[in-house]
């Protein structure tokens, strides 16, 4: 037996496994499974707790970037568990820490197992130790959106402390992760909401300003408010209109990242799927309109700034800079109840699949 493993008390594990592309809920199954075994430069884990995210469930639709090899476990974003064994000749956490697995596809990258199972082998320098005293349904989401938000703030855009940063979908949950973690760095935040009775929310949370495109317009709201030296930095997850004006609004040599399109949530309506830019503006005005994939960044960074990364978003989350509220457990037999509320909108605590032992 390679140093670091010990034996498991079961060779079979129960796993959510999607035999097709399909509807979740239609292809859905839950499985036994032998347990894997880690090789060199892999642990382990015996997972208790993983979300599920939209995103989750349109790679099972195949509407997403990537596609598995069906069937396949679902679940390609975040678990937490402890750690039972260690591949060969392999440093990596002790036996029993308790760990995140950040088991997001890198593109271009190797295939990835997913979470939706009991037992899961991580590459070790995916794996990032959590604190205790932070539960499982919090701990199991802390690798995905806090980790977009400190890339699209810190790393994307670089936003410096006094300028205005001008997001879309401030109420998501990256959203309101952006204008926590610019309240700490001293950056101020024009926020984007499509209904009124959001305003008060995020004003509360910690946002600067905010617009509602309900009853306001954009471009002349983002003007009174930043001034003759305009806005540079935006982000945008809706797409479509908004994403145009938000392009528009930009001072000259303005950057926006595109991280989502909320509108494109089983859309299929093609006009929704695109952002109608003025060439004139980008020409004359040098724009950039770029977008942010997290798969892709895990595919061209290292495994070093990675983990770096990781772990910064760890310490932000156990220093409450970001806050990440409680998921809603369920136990994993009852995963098609999981699946219909993650679908339902403003279905508040985010659903997540737990195994025996969840904490």
């Amino acid at each position: 037996m390679p140093k670091g493993e010990r034996s498991l008390m079961t060779n079979s594990m129960r796993a959510l496994v999607a035999e097709k592309v399909g509807e979740p809920n239609d292809v859905l199954r839950l499985e036994s499974r032998p347990v894997p075994t880690p090789e060199a430069g892999q642990a382990l884990i015996r997972v208790t707790a993983t979300p599920v995210h939209a995103s989750d469930l349109h790679v099972v639709r195949g509407r997403y970037g990537f596609s598995p090899e069906f069937p396949a476990v679902g679940g390609y974003m975040e678990c937490v568990g402890r750690v039972v064994a260690l591949g060969p000749h392999t440093e990596g956490p002790d036996i029993g820490e308790r760990v995140l697995a950040v088991a997001i596809p890198a593109v271009p990258g190797p295939r990835v197992d997913g979470t939706w199972q009991e037992y899961r082998v991580a590459d070790t320098h995916r794996l990032v130790p959590v604190p205790e005293r932070l539960n499982d349904s919090r701990a199991c989401q802390l690798g995905v959106n806090p980790l977009t938000a400190l890339l699209l703030v810190t790393r994307e855009l670089d936003v410096q402390p006094g300028q205005w940063l001008l997001q879309t979908a401030a109420g998501s949950t990256v959203g309101r992760l952006v204008i926590q973690l610019a309240a700490h760095l001293g950056i101020r935040t024009i926020n984007v909401v499509r209904r009124r009775d959001a305003v008060a929310e995020i004003k509360e949370l910690g946002g600067d300003e905010v617009i509602c495109t309900e009853d306001e317009d954009l471009l002349q709201r983002v003007a009174e408010i930043a001034g003759p030296a305009g806005v540079r930095k935006a982000t945008d997850c809706v797409a479509g209109p908004v994403g145009a004006q938000v392009s528009q609004a930009m001072a000259p040599g303005g950057e926006v990242v595109v991280y989502g399109a909320l509108s494109t949530h089983r859309q299929t309506d093609p006009a929704a799927l695109t952002i109608p830019l003025s060439a004139r503006s980008l020409i004359y005005e040098t724009k950039v309109v770029r977008g942010f994939w997290l798969n892709r960044w895990f595919g061209t960074t290292s495994p070093a700034d990675a983990a770096r990364a990781l772990s910064e978003v760890r310490n932000l989350v156990a220093d409450d800079v970001l806050s990440i509220p409680d998921g809603r457990p369920f136990p994993v037999e009852r995963f098609a109840e999981a699946v219909s509320v993650a679908e339902k909108p403003g279905r508040g605590a985010k659903p997540v699949l737990v195994f025996d032992g969840a904490e």
